[in-house]
This record gives structure tokens, C-alpha cells and sequence, in this order.
């Protein structure tokens, strides 16, 4: 079973160009569709015609995440030498990503006789930001040229609104024919004796301003035979990174994809600033931002980059520290209310489109994200524990200092100890600033949106596992005791408010939040689940939340719903009042491991699992209907989700690790294990994780009576590790060179 995300279309990526178009290569900005570069819709229409009518598609697909090839024949037309049949031509078009596009046409007459016909490819260019192109909301504020040179076999197409300048360059190069413009379109007068072949490249080159746009791809058929800088680093990030895999197919090519996937969804504009202040020598390929997600997120985020770095550090330890210093690097340095930001913040979304530099959008960048400052400091502690590099975590540290003060001082509004948020912003700012942050997201029993400022539950919980994590930390490696027991103090009491202030006593849950008022947000929704995830909350509590959570009105049997089916707001297609999100999923199931609850832990993993297994490619989208499932349903798909999507993709990686139960201490050279696999999960292995300077590979297997028998290889480095839950045995794990599997034994 396929099933797929919206329409039928073909989207590229590479870096945060995009490329969406339909099956047969057509664009229309009608439907969104389009070529999009820095935030900009370059092309926002595309048509491709042979001896003036479309060609017939035979076959068209993505074969990487940057390339696609269309396959088309030709209807029956008329030329200057007779008729020509139908399926006497073969037009194939290639088109690879790689600092602009590079396309590929190639014409083969396969007819009886000589054909004389005319290509020619039309192109719109509407230099439309890409909120607006979302929207289909499109208003040009500037002027917009083309020219022809007929020497350089070149277009040119340019927009101007005051100092804003973006252009497109379309060249053709290697042309077995010249090329002619005319009415909007490039032509190639092409006459073909039987058997042969005409060729073209046509080579899209945005640019504009100070914007840093790689050079395109020049080879030709780079799809199948070239090579690009981007690419190459993708692959060499692939393949320091651990890998998954299991005899179960279904989660084997998920979990493939997954790590595909976040490969493929790497920001390099910002490498600079993802490797910037490192003193010793860590490799660039390791520390990198990913995008949030395709086609409209191919931005830096940083609570998605956060949450991404927090679901992966089993895959790539070094990872996350590209998001630490991206975002330190644009961590908040004083206070401007119309970008919600304040010293120490960390920022929620960058942009570079035409709204953002005229300042009619706050994203320059816009700090209107409340949990990220507090995610900032946790993925610094956890981070630590995986890679025990100790100059990157001096590194951090004042960052992480300047988010504390934060959290402090405006992070909590009124002074009463709770984390609140209220936007500042005029234009453009966020009502809501948790992870459900579209407008109407967080609502009040009755179904009105609740009112500001806001304490979600989940803010608090992310806080706590902040404060505790850089406690730890402060109090191991720097032996700032007295420090370390004021944010333990803090982190504690802020988890008796929790108690005190948010639990529900009639749902056997906590409340989504308090409103303006301080008044409780009766609303049973998914929130209280990040509690588990952030160990803030009572045991006992725990369990009847993880029930509260499973019970049928918020359990699809794909997922956890965001909000209750009985909510007077439920809506199963909604953005946040129903849908079930893959990595909040993952949130959940991680929360209840960490509180013991394994068997409601895999009911969740199983049905995500479950879903990715029946879309397309096994790729989860970043969020699918709250319907429920039945039994020959499947998951049906939210409209306008983005696919892939870097914390769907991320969810994979971490329910696999959550089964596995890790818990790494890199500067001791420890690690736990603590695996359980569930019946659908019968083995796992996992090649290459790495721990400080140590790694080593996993093989776990389930037993007939439930347990686990898990076998390590030691490849690298000295490592001490001890086994918890239900394993058949516990040996040392002993150190053996790369390869020699032979030398293993069972623990």
C-alpha cells in the first residue's frame, strides 16, 4: 500500500531550493507549484511542447531527493516532412538539483523516416515570497524584465522592488540546435534522421542581491553520472552515521528513509554558522542544520532543529552540535518587541524572502518560539552525554548561561515561577509560541481560544529537564556545586507547581495549560505527554496520564490524537485539533518509557510504524488525519503536510532508540542499555553508535518468553556497559577490532 500525501506531484530539494511540479513536468502557480530559492518562487509556471502540443507522459518519478526523470512519447503531429505517428519519438527530461537546476532533453527518433519538429519550453517567473505562494495570496510590489541574448544563448528575467533584486538566468548549453525565443519561450528547430539523437541542457541559475547561491550543476546527465559537492557531503554524513536495520521490512525501510531523508534535508547556507567556534578539530560533515521540512519549511527553526537534535543523538553524536552553534550564533542580544525577541531567547524561524526584508513579516529572525530557549539547554546537556567533547561544551556554555537568565526573567511573565508566553509582535507574531502553534490550536473547553499570556503544561516540563540536565553537568564537570543545587532547587519547585496547579484530577491527566487568568484549560490533549518525556511529573500520575493518553478518544489506533475526539474542537483534519503528529508520538512513547510503562510505549511506536509502512516511499509526513483506524483502513494524509519533514523523519530514529533504552555518559565512557522489543519487532541492529570516542555495534534479538538477548561488538575506543530490564545476560562487552564479529559475545 502507497498512500500518498495530497496531489500527485514530483518535489525536489537540495540546500532550500525546491522544485514542485506535476507528473509530467508542468508547474502552474495556481497550485502552489514552482521552483523556490531563498525563501523566492523563481518559476512559478513551466510547459514543455512538442511540434506545439504536450507531449504524452509514459513514466515520470523521483529518483533521489534532488533528481527526477520524465519519460514521454509523442502524439500524432504534423511537420513539415508529413505526418509523424504517435510513439515514433522519445523525449526524456532530466532534471538535477545542485545550486540552480540543471535539465536534460534528449529527443530520439525511432520513426520510419526523418522528422523535422520544434521543442520549446516556456517559462513564468513571479519572484513570489514563499508565505505568499503558500497562501496563493501573490502580490507583486516591483517590476519585472526579461531579455534575450541570442550570443549567450540566454534568459534572463529580473524583478526590482526598491534595493529587493532577484533574477533568473536560463542558459542553454551543449545544443545540437540554436536556440530561438519567442512569445515567452525558448525553441530548438530539431530534424532527426531514424535512430538518431538531439540533446540540450537548459541551466536555471537564480540570484539576487547578497544572497550566497551556489553555482549549478554544469555536467549533463548528472542524474545518473555526476557527482555534486552537496550530494558528496550528504553521503559522507551517511556513512559516519549509524545505521538501523531489522528483519521486519516494514520498519527497516522506514527507518531507512528516515535517515535518508534527514540527509537530504541539510541547510548548507548555514554551515558556516554550524561549525563556527570550534577550537579543536571536528570534522564539517558531522555538525550541520537540517531544514524543518519540503516544500515550505526549508528554513532554520530552532525548536525543529532542537527537537531533531534531541530524537537523533543515537544517529550522528556530533549532529546537534550544528544546531547548538547555529543558533547561539543568532541567540537573542537585546530586546525588539516587533520580532518578539529578548537576551538570551533563542530564535524560531529565519527567512530571507521579499516580506522578511522589507520587514513586513518579523522572521529577520523572529524569536516567537517559547520552548526553544529551554530545549536549547537541554540538548546541550544531552548532547553532552553522547559526544563528551569537552571544548564544544565550553563552547556552549555562555550560550547556555544567557538561556537560563532568560528563562528566569522573561521567560516567566509575572514573576510566579510558571513559564507563560504573550506576543509582542504587531505584525506578524504569533499568537501561540508552544509546538501546536497555529492560532487556534490551544482552546479552552468550550472551544474559544484560550486567552494570554499562556502556561502550557509542556513549557514547564522542558524547563525542568533543562535545569536538571545542566545541573548535573555544572556540578560533574565544572564542580560549580553550589550553582548546580540553585537550579536543582529551582527545577524541583517548579515541578511542585506542576502539581500543584496543573493536574486534573477528574481526566487522570494534566490540564493543556492556564490561561490569561490562571485559570486551567480543561482541554484533554497531547501536551501532557511531554511531562512523561521530561520526567517532571509524579509516578503515579505518570501511569493514569499514559492511560488518559491511550484511551479511545485520543488513541487512533495510528497515534495519539494532538486533542480528544470528543473535544467540542475536534476536527481529525485539522493542523493541531486532532491530527496525529509522528514526532509528538515519539515524544509520548519516550515519556513512558522513562517512567516503566513499555507495553504502552511500543503500543505507540507500533502505530506509527504501522502508518509509515502505507505511505509512499514508507516516509512519514509531518502530520496525517485523527481518524480512526479500521480494519482494512490506512492512514489518511493531512492536506498541505510537508514531506519529508526533518521531526517526522526524526520520530524514526527515536522510537527505535527508545526501544533500545540508551543512556549514554561519554565522559565516563559508560552506556545503559535498557532494550525492550516489542512481537512486531523481532531483531535490531544497530551499526556504529557512537559514544565519545567509542563505538560499537548493537544486535538485539527477542526471545520467545519476551526477553531480550542483545550482542555488542566494541569497534572502536574503551566503553563500560552494563544491561537493565528484561536482557537474558550481562558480560562485558569486549574490545575488538573493526569487522571481527566472530570475536562477539552474548550479554
Amino acid at each position: 500500500m502507497d498512500v500518498r500525501v495530497g496531489p500527485d506531484l514530483i518535489t525536489l530539494h537540495l540546500d532550500d531550493h525546491v522544485l514542485v511540479c506535476d507528473v509530467d513536468g508542468r508547474m502552474s502557480r495556481d497550485s502552489g507549484q514552482g521552483f523556490f530559492a531563498a525563501d523566492t518562487r523563481f518559476v512559478s509556471g513551466y510547459r514543455l511542447r512538442l511540434g506545439g502540443t504536450a507531449p504524452v507522459l509514459l513514466a515520470s518519478a523521483a529518483v533521489s531527493a534532488f533528481g527526477a526523470r520524465f519519460e514521454f512519447t509523442n502524439p500524432r503531429l504534423r511537420s513539415p516532412n508529413g505526418d509523424i505517428e504517435p510513439g515514433a519519438l522519445h523525449l526524456r527530461l532530466e532534471r538535477a538539483m545542485g545550486g540552480g537546476l540543471h535539465e536534460d532533453y534528449d529527443l530520439v527518433n525511432y520513426g520510419p523516416s526523418a522528422v523535422a519538429i520544434t521543442m520549446e519550453v516556456s517559462l513564468e517567473c513571479d519572484f513570489a515570497d514563499i508565505f505568499e505562494a503558500k497562501d496563493r495570496t501573490v502580490v507583486r510590489r516591483g517590476m519585472l524584465q526579461s531579455s534575450w541574448s541570442e550570443d549567450e544563448r540566454r534568459l534572463t528575467t529580473r524583478y526590482r522592488n526598491d534595493d529587493f533584486e532577484r533574477s533568473l538566468t536560463v542558459r542553454a548549453e551543449r545544443s545540437d540546435s540554436a536556440p530561438e525565443f519567442a512569445n515567452g519561450g525558448i525553441s530548438f528547430r530539431v530534424q532527426l534522421d531514424r535512430g538518431q539523437r538531439w540533446h540540450t541542457c537548459l541551466v536555471w541559475e537564480p540570484a539576487g542581491g547578497q544572497l550566497d547561491l551556489a553555482s549549478p550543476v554544469r555536467s549533463c546527465h548528472a542524474l545518473t553520472g555526476g557527482s555534486h559537492s552537496i550530494d558528496e557531503a550528504r553521503r559522507s554524513w551517511l556513512a559516519q552515521a549509524a545505521r538501523f536495520s531489522t528483519s521486519a521490512a516494514g520498519p527497516s525501510d522506514a527507518a531507512s528513509r528516515a535517515v535518508d531523508d534527514l540527509a537530504s534535508l541539510r541547510l548548507h547556507q548555514h554551515d558556516a554558522l554550524a561549525t563556527a567556534n570550534e577550537p579543536t578539530a571536528v570534522p564539517d560533515d558531522a555538525r550541520w542544520v537540517p531544514a524543518a521540512g519540503v516544500p515550505w519549511f526549508t528554513a532554520l527553526f530552532g525548536r525543529d532543529s532542537l527537537v531533531v537534535a534531541l530524537q537523533t543523538l543515537a544517529l550522528s553524536p556530533m549532529f546537534p552540535v550544528g544546531a547548538l552553534y547555529a543558533l547561539g550564533a543568532l541567540q537573542g542580544d537585546g530586546y525588539d518587541d516587533e520580532r518578539d525577541m529578548q537576551p538570551g531567547k533563542i530564535l524560531h524561524e529565519l527567512r530571507r524572502g521579499e516580506l522578511a526584508h522589507f520587514r513586513l513579516i518579523p522572521h529577520t529572525p523572529y524569536y516567537g518560539s517559547h520552548d526553544s530557549t529551554a530545549l536549547y539547554v537541554w540538548t546541550a546537556a544531552q548532547a553532552w552525554r553522547w559526544h563528551g567533547n569537552r571544548s564544544v561544551l565550553d563552547a556552549i556554555r555562555p550560550n547556555v548561561e544567557r538561556a537560563l537568565a532568560w528563562i528566569d526573567t522573561d521567560g516567566d511573565i509575572d514573576g510566579d515561577g510558571l513559564q507563560e508566553y504573550s506576543s509582542r509582535a504587531r505584525r506578524g507574531g504569533y499568537y501561540n509560541q508552544g509546538w501546536k502553534d497555529s492560532g487556534d490550536a490551544i482552546v479552552t473547553e468550550d472551544g474559544q481560544r484560550a486567552e494570554l499570556p499562556l502556561a502550557l503544561c509542556e513549557l514547564q516540563g522542558y524547563v525542568i529537564a533543562a535545569k536538571r540536565a545542566w545541573a548535573d553537568i555544572v556540578d560533574e564537570v565544572w564542580a560549580e556545586q553550589r550553582t548546580a543545587d540553585r537550579l536543582r532547587s529551582e527545577a524541583d519547585r517548579l515541578s511542585e507547581l506542576v502539581e500543584e496547579r496543573f493536574w486534573w484530577e477528574d481526566e487522570g491527566t494534566y490540564y493543556l495549560g492556564l490561561d490569561g487568568a490562571k485559570k486551567p484549560i480543561r482541554t484533554v490533549a497531547s501536551n501532557a505527554g511531554h511531562l512523561l518525556w521530561t520526567h517532571a511529573v509524579d509516578p503515579d500520575r505518570a501511569v493514569q496520564t499514559a492511560r488518559r493518553l491511550l484511551a479511545p478518544d485520543m488513541w487512533s489506533g495510528w497515534g495519539v490524537r494532538t486533542l480528544s475526539a470528543d473535544h467540542v474542537s475536534y476536527n481529525p483534519f485539522s493542523y493541531h485539533r486532532g491530527s496525529v503528529w509522528p514526532h509528538d508520538n515519539a515524544i509520548l512513547a519516550a515519556g513512558m518509557r522513562r517512567y516503566g510503562l513499555d507495553n504502552e510505549a511500543t503500543q505507540i511506536a507500533g502505530g506509527i510504524f504501522d502508518a509509515a509502512e502505507r505511505f509512499k516511499d514508507r516516509r512519514l509526513p509531518e502530520l496525517f488525519a485523527g481518524l480512526p483506524r479500521d480494519h482494512n483502513g490506512f492512514p489518511v494524509p493531512y492536506l498541505g503536510a510537508n514531506v519529508p519533514q526533518a521531526w517526522a523523519s526524526g520520530a524514526i530514529v527515536h522510537l527505535l532508540t527508545t526501544l533500545l533504552g540508551l543512556v549514554p555518559d561519554a565522559d565516563k565512557n559508560r552506556l545503559t542499555i535498557a532494550a525492550t522489543l516489542p512481537s512486531w519487532l523481532p531483531d535490531l541492529r544497530v551499526d556504529n553508535i557512537e559514544i565519545g570516542n567509542a563505538a560499537l555495534n548493537l544486535i538485539l534479538q527477542r526471545k520467545p518468553d519476551g526477553s531480550n538477548e542483545v550482542r555488542c561488538d566494541l569497534v572502536r575506543g574503551d566503553l563500560e556497559i552494563e544491561f537493565e530490564g528484561r536482557t537474558s545476560s550481562a558480560t562485558p562487552c569486549p574490545k575488538v577490532s573493526s569487522g571481527a564479529s566472530d570475536q562477539s559475545r552474548h550479554a
